[in-house]
């Protein structure tokens, strides 16, 4: 990952942003030697949003069997055909 300083990124940031482009490698910013931000391609970060949705999905998923708010097969298809109507 790339590190790059929050002046350079105000003074550069056409050439930072065409080497991320590039390389779709992030660019971790940094503020007076800290941590500040992550730059990232918008593509990887549409795809990282997805991801998470997706592991919400799972882990809502989970807690609902984990607490038995679960249906059987044949309430599921009921259900699925009331709201079909």
């Amino acid at each position: 990952m790339k590190v790059e300083l929050v002046t350079n990124l105000k003074r550069q940031a056409t050439r930072i942003l065409a080497d991320l482009h590039q390389s779709k490698e992030a660019v971790l910013i940094t503020e007076h030697g800290r941590p500040a931000a992550y730059l990232v391609d918008v593509e990887d970060y549409e795809f990282m949003q997805r991801r998470l949705a997706l592991l919400e999905g799972l882990s809502k998923g989970e807690r609902a069997i984990l607490e038995g708010r679960t249906a059987s097969h044949a309430q599921a298809k009921e259900q699925m055909r009331k709201w079909l109507k």
